[in-house]
């Protein structure tokens, strides 16, 4: 047993570092440039089957030495590599400008040929485990799992103790201690001064850092500007900055000084992994600014609200609330750190005084109970947590409307600063939302006002009458804001304050057609009446199977996209990378398969047995990923973190494959078994298909531990069973000819590298119940394909 204890901690090892490697880049640069990471860890695994099936007698000669050296290997390759990453001097904002694009690309490619080598040697320390243990493949691939599970959590439970940039040295001496346990004395010293050697020249040499487009990057680095607090946690770095430049970020009124209302109080600012979050109170939260702001609309309309407030904003939502009539606040924060400012305050900024006109509740935004007469979405709560997105579906928002009073709105904000189609988009979604509720003419439910760069769209669950609409106007016009939309409301003949020209891929220039425009004003009614325009953008509803509102470019305008990529938002640019993504790991899985036609005589098997092979492990490599990414999606929101859910995802489904995987080395009937374990992934997935949304919503308001509990119970069992096919099909293929083992493997880890791009092109494409029929699409495959009893 002990002889594949190194094996476990080069798999935990491998995990852990990309898990590390995803969170350097989510706060150097920004998180879509993770998908490098696993592209080029699948990569790794990948070539290395390749290069083992081309040496694998020379690596069955030389194992003896070759396994206690390749985690040394790992080691020193590791801290180089991590080293050349921290001095790369990317800068994502210069690929979308033309004439500095070039310089980006080579320092991407200066990313892969420093992280390549760390993988590759992983991948072959592996792929060498399963050729000189091929009698014992599901063992082999169990402690590989298993080890792969341990390191992730490993990973995530150091995000606690240790800045991200300090992870990857954390994990390094993982691979000295699998060079001891594997070799004698001489390798032991030789693990040590390596480990010290490395971790001496990281220390001395790397140079991680904040790039200087990130928004903490500037207020970070004015005169007298402080860190007053900080924390660490796998959600991420949080850093309150207390500067002259942080104050309450919301919309007011340029005529704000004519209506004798007072500029937003000064605050601090909370980050979190560089992006700002929210604006905290220095001191007791004021409000005196609210009258003159575009998030007191809503309010002009009612009496003395009862308001379920979603994002606190550190109790600057609920003082503006009651500034603006409301009787009655219910908050909801859903962002753990700043439902703990509401209650507790951070650092130098306090908690707000009691108040009992104000609830903090502890409800989830999408079960949360009781009447209201205004649902009132926080400016910045999109963008403070990543599920926040789940609020902004067409079921959540038919939800509120079903919790609201007869005369009662919702309030949902949108910046418009940047593409004023998210606002449309929106706008698709309240139709679909008030159709969800049975209403028949959306069309008269719904008024858009905005300012130049964020906009509110108001969903009435009655009507709006012509004396809500003549007062939204007076609102409107008092402070300068444009009222885009409101039924019975001329689009021709108004005075626009905030020009707002519309934005086309399919054009070079902006129309500039003399006068100020309403972009938003143009395409509203059209949209709401279920007849958008059609072009570059998606102007979609966003479901809860499709819960993004980014990216807009559809898949077919990309070209366009890429012609005009200097007027994208930085969340669009995200698609980009990832068909970047994906067209390299075509390639890649490409020339893995063709590489029988090249080496037949290093294969020496049958071509129809080549031909299964060839469907059998790409299936399972796109499979499996497809099922997880869904379930991680589905994990994200049941914990409320994308990282936790991640993180426990796969730790749960790697750990308990693993389990399959060495269940399956001792069964005596492989095809029943393998039939067996096929039939409860399909059921399991089946089940997911249909009942996997009721029952996360079912189970959001129990405490977070149950929820781990409530997850972990219901992955195992399609995990266990998603163990058995990979070890299996190994043994049975391996019979026809040894070296199919590491090819085999080679070919899993090259379609594991096109599904991650792929799984998350089809989910925000077409939904996540897609990737679970993929997924089940795909084992079925697996299946048909198992090879035929040797004759």
């Amino acid at each position: 047993m002990q002889s594949l204890i190194p094996l476990f901690l080069i798999a935990g090892a491998a995990v852990g570092v990309e898990i590390a490697l995803t969170r350097f880049f989510a706060v150097a640069s920004w998180s879509e440039y993770g998908y490098w990471v696993i592209s080029i860890a699948m990569t790794g695994f990948a070539v290395s089957g390749v290069v083992m099936v081309l040496g694998r007698q020379v690596f069955l000669r030389h194992a003896r030495w070759l396994l206690p050296l390749l985690p040394i290997a790992m080691l020193a390759v590791g801290g180089a590599g991590w080293i050349a990453a921290t001095l790369n001097a990317f800068n994502p904002l210069e690929l979308q400008n033309p004439a500095t694009a070039e310089g980006q690309l080579v320092n991407i490619a200066l990313y892969y040929a420093a992280l390549f080598p760390f993988f590759f040697l992983a991948g072959l320390a592996v792929s060498l485990n399963f050729v000189v243990h091929a009698g014992e493949v599901g063992r082999v691939y169990g402690y590989d799992l298993l080890g792969a599970g341990t390191g992730a959590v490993l990973a995530l439970v150091l995000m606690f103790v240790l800045h991200p940039f300090m992870l990857v040295p954390g994990l390094l001496p993982l691979l000295a201690v699998a060079t001891m346990i594997s070799g004698g004395m001489r390798w032991r010293i030789a693990a040590l001064l390596v480990l010290a050697a490395t971790e001496a020249a990281v220390f001395g040499l790397a140079a991680p850092k904040v790039n200087e487009f990130k928004a903490i990057y500037a207020p970070l680095n004015v005169p007298d500007s402080r860190v007053v607090a900080e924390l660490l946690s796998p959600r991420g770095v949080y850093q309150l900055l207390d500067n002259f430049t942080e104050r309450l970020d919301t919309d007011v009124s340029n005529n704000a000084g004519v209506l004798g209302v007072p500029a937003p109080p000064r605050s601090f600012g909370l980050y979190r992994d560089g992006s700002r979050i929210a604006a905290l109170p220095n001191g007791q939260p004021e409000a005196a600014h609210a009258p003159a702001s575009l998030d007191g609309a809503p309010y002009a309309l009612l009496e003395a609200p009862r308001v379920l407030v979603l994002g606190g904003a550190g109790g600057f939502r609920a003082a503006e609330a009651l500034a603006l009539g409301a009787s009655h606040v219910t908050v909801i924060e859903p962002e753990p750190v700043l439902r703990d400012a509401l209650l507790n305050g951070i650092g130098p900024s306090p908690a707000p005084a009691a108040d009992p006109r104000v609830v903090v509740s502890a409800a989830h935004p999408l079960t949360a109970a009781g009447a209201y007469d205004l649902v009132d979405i926080a400016g910045d709560f999109l963008a403070a947590d990543d599920q926040n997105r789940n609020v902004y579906t067409a079921e959540a928002l038919a939800g509120f409307l079903a919790r609201l009073a007869p005369d009662g709105i919702i309030s949902v904000p949108i910046g418009i600063r940047e593409l004023p189609v998210y606002a449309v988009r929106v706008l698709a979604t309240a139709r679909e939302a008030l159709r969800l509720a049975g209403v028949a003419e959306p069309t008269r439910h719904v008024a858009v006002i905005r300012s130049a760069w964020n906009l509110r769209v108001l969903i009435a669950r009655q009507p709006f009458d012509e004396a809500r609409v003549q007062r939204l106007a007076a609102f409107a016009d008092e402070r300068s804001f444009d009222l885009s939309y409101a039924p019975g409301l001329a689009v021709e003949g108004r005075e626009i304050w905030n020009d707002l020209p519309p934005i086309s891929l399919e054009s070079s220039t902006v129309d500039q057609s003399g006068g100020a425009q309403d972009a938003v004003a143009r395409e509203a009614e059209q949209v709401l009446a279920g007849t958008p325009p059609e072009d570059a953008f998606d102007r979609s509803a966003v479901t809860a199977d499709r819960p993004w509102l980014s990216p807009l470019v559809r898949l077919p305008a990309l070209g366009a996209a890429l012609a005009r990529i200097e007027i994208l938002p930085q969340q669009e640019i995200g698609l980009l990378v990832n068909v970047a993504v994906l067209a390299q790991a075509v390639v890649l899985a490409l020339l893995v398969s063709l590489l029988p036609l090249l080496a037949r005589g290093a294969l020496r098997v049958p071509l129809p047995v080549l031909g299964r092979a060839l469907v059998y492990f790409p299936a399972l490599g796109l499979g499996f990923l497809m099922i997880e990414i869904a379930f991680i999606e589905h994990a994200a929101l049941l914990l409320g973190d994308r990282t936790s859910g991640f993180a426990l995802v796969l730790t749960t489904m790697l750990v308990f494959s693993g389990i399959g995987a060495m269940w399956a080395g001792r069964v005596a009937a492989p095809v029943r078994a393998l039939r067996l374990a096929v039939l409860v992934a399909l059921g399991c997935a089946g089940l997911a298909l249909l009942g996997i949304r009721p029952a996360v919503l079912a189970a959001l308001d129990l405490p977070w531990a149950a929820r781990v509990v409530v997850l972990v119970l219901a992955l195992a069992p399609i995990s266990l069973a998603l163990g058995f096919p990979f070890p299996l099909g190994l043994d049975r293929f391996q019979q026809e000819g040894p070296a199919l083992l590491p090819w085999a493997w080679a070919l899993n880890g090259a379609f594991s590298v096109v599904a991650t791009p792929l799984a998350n092109l089809l989910g925000h494409g077409m939904g996540l119940s897609w990737l679970l029929v993929a997924g089940m699409i795909c084992y079925t495959g697996a299946l048909l394909s198992w090879p035929r009893k040797r004759q």
